[in-house]
Order: C-alpha cells, then structure tokens, then sequence
C-alpha cells in the first residue's frame, strides 16, 4: 500500500512538473523562435533622418502581438512590439490585429480549414479564459479586452481609438505629447464571427474597426490567397462585407485570393486596404498580388501597407524595406503606400519598433522625399482612418 502511494505521487509530481513545464515556459519558448529579431549591431542614423524621424507621424496597420502573454506597457527582452518600444520608435498609431485561428502546416499556397487549429493549443497553453478555448468570438472578444485594460493601467501614454473624435483628440494631444501612442483593433479573417453576422454588432462594440476578410483558410465569407480553390466572396461575404461598408468598418484585403479582392472592388464604393505585403514586381512570390490589382485597390483611395519580413519584400533589412516602399510609390503612387510591419506576427525581422529610425534613413538613402516619407510614415493611414473611423 505504501509503495502504491509512492508510486501515485511519483506519478502526480510528474503531470505536475509536465503542466508548470507547459503553462509557464512552453508558450515563452515558442514565442521567442517564432517572434525574433535577427543579432544586429546598431545601425547607424544620421543627424538628418534622427531629426526627420523625430518630426514623423508614424502608423503600421499590422501587428499580432495580441496572440502572445506578454504585458504591453513592459518593455520586451524578445519580441518585436509593445508600449515602451513604440514610444521608442516614435510610434503614434498601432493596429493590433486578433489573430483567432491558423491551420497547422501553414504555408503560401495551400491550405484547409479542416487542419488542426495552432490558436487552440495557444490559447490554453497561455491560460487564456476558457471561453476562448473552442470559440474564435470570444478569441476577438479577448484581444479586444486586453488592449482595453492594457490602455487603462497605462496612466494615459496609450489609449484605444475608435472614432474619429478619438483620432483628433488623440493627435491634438500628441502634439504636446510625443510619447502618446494610440491603439486599433482589428481583426485576421471573418471565421471570428463564426458565420453568425450578427457578432460584427458584438466586435465593433468592443472596439474592433478593421475586418481581414480572410486569413490562411478559406472561410465562411469567401476564397483566401493561401486557400484550395482560389474563390470569391459567398453570398454570406457579401452580406458581411456591405455590413462592414455601411457600418464604417476598413476592410482589409491581405490574404484575400484575387477573386475576393476583386469581387470586394466590384461592390464597394471604400478605401480598401491590404494591411501588410510587399509588391509582386519587386518580389515575386504568392504572397504579394499582382501589380494591378494594386493599383486598382489604389484607386479607391485606399493603401498598401509594406511589411517588413523577407517572404515578402525578399530582403528584411533596412534597404530592403525602403526599397520595397519605393517600388511600391513606384507601382502605385506615393499616396497609397503605407507600413504594416506584421510585427510579433511569427515573422523574424532585422529590427523591432524601437528601431525605426532606421527605415527612415534608409528610406532617404533610397531617394524617397521628405514629403514621401511623411506620406508613407503616417499620413496616408491617417487620411483612411478619417474616411472610416465614425
């Protein structure tokens, strides 16, 4: 008997020490290998672009740092973005995006729905409410949450905006406070609303203002770029998408296939965006649409948001990024290029948020005007959330 006892304690130490090993490192490994910053010395900013830097308005439409545990008003030892490296990076505007499902396997060209759901073992690994374990709503719902309470404990440096009276508020106050930084909520895929279109009412009064039609998947609204059959909006697509029209939501076009965009076009009368990708002339890869869908999302009014990850603009450094901002003012015009980073979004970059002074000197090194650089910095985000935001 006594040695059954010993033998059940062995055996409850051990799912014991497997749990803690599970809950409190597994989530913090992962997230370091999948968030990295490659070993870099500093890199070297003249007195010109610090000073330019220093008089930027900048936004990136594109972080997914809400998938992961860490507190955001900490400044990070890894990862790639948080309150204390925005401010840094003299960061204005961040859109955190809710990233609620993604297929295991994931890649470029071809993925189900039906694979196994990476979010899931996330999600109760990091110990988030059980609400979130089997419901990709209540994931949105739980993002949203976070950036909320994150902007109360933050003592006023960080607010979440979600009208345009926020927005001009905001950047009032920002002129007397340069270290303001004002959140967004977005969302990666309409699978959140898990086809009920009523929950877009529930995410918009959380506080979300963004929709990604698509993610890696094809879902309930339509065809992704990463998808099997490469189609178009379903009638439950268009329903939600002229919802999101009328209801002053921006929607996103990134990983939508180009029947979705296209079919997106033919029914809105909206800036649309394509939050983070490169363009196919300079990198040619799946990833990236062709250059004249880009132009015709341009033509809406809408931007492009340039990332920073190689897969994308086929070299991450500085040089790269500029020179993939300049190939994409190229394509489309210096009023529709913008930065989305897809920061803390299982990407490994050459530089985290606190180091865009550097874009800024690699973008006057590639020729890029003051005006051009204050445009794709800030400004033609700020023009699209104004035509949006209610």
């Amino acid at each position: 008997m006594r040695i059954l006892k010993w033998l059940v304690g062995l055996v409850v130490l051990a799912v014991l020490i497997g749990a803690i090993g599970f809950f409190g490192f597994a989530p913090r490994i992962t997230e370091k290998g999948m968030n990295a910053v490659k070993p870099h010395d500093p890199y070297p900013i003249s007195a010109e672009a610090q000073t330019l830097h220093e008089g930027l308005l900048i936004g990136d439409w594109h972080a997914d740092t809400l998938l992961w545990n860490r507190d955001l008003l900490d400044r990070g030892s890894y990862g790639q973005v948080d309150i204390p490296r925005l401010q840094e990076g003299n960061v204005a505007l961040q859109m955190f995006t809710s990233v609620t499902k993604t297929p295991a396997g994931q890649n470029y060209e071809e993925n189900t729905a039906e694979a196994r759901d990476n979010v899931t073992l996330l999600a109760i690994g990091q110990l988030w409410p059980i609400r979130t374990w089997f419901s990709l709503t209540e994931r949105a719902l739980y993002h949203a949450e976070r950036l909320h309470r994150a902007a109360d404990r933050s003592g006023g440096q960080f607010r979440v905006l979600t009208s345009e009276a926020d927005l001009d508020t905001f950047l009032a106050d920002r002129e007397t406070n340069p270290t303001l930084v004002g959140g967004l909520l977005g969302m990666e895929g309409g699978h959140a609303l898990e086809g009920n279109i009523e929950a877009l009412d529930t995410l918009y009064a959380a506080g979300h203002r963004l929709m990604g039609l698509q993610h890696f998947f094809d879902n309930e609204l339509g065809g992704s770029l990463h998808g099997v059959a490469g189609a178009g909006l379903t009638d439950f697509g268009r329903d939600v998408v002229a919802k999101l029209e009328a209801d002053g939501w921006i929607i996103d076009l990134a990983h939508s296939s180009e029947q979705t965009a296209r079919d997106v076009l033919s029914m809105t009368q909206i800036p649309l965006i394509v939050s983070h990708t490169g363009v196919h002339s300079h990198c040619e890869t799946v990833r990236n649409y062709p250059d004249d869908l880009m132009r015709e999302i341009a033509a809406t009014g809408g931007v492009i948001g340039i990332g920073y990850w190689s897969d994308v603009i086929c070299d991450d450094s500085p040089a790269g990024i500029a020179a993939a901002v300049a190939a994409a003012v190229e394509a489309v015009g210096q009023d529709h290029v913008s930065l989305g980073s897809d920061f803390d979004g299982a990407i490994e970059a050459a530089l985290d948020t606190s180091e865009l002074a550097a874009i800024t000197q690699a973008m006057l090194d590639a020729g890029l005007s003051e005006a051009q650089i204050r445009k794709v910095a800030g400004e033609n985000m700020i023009r699209v959330l104004r035509a949006r935001l209610e």
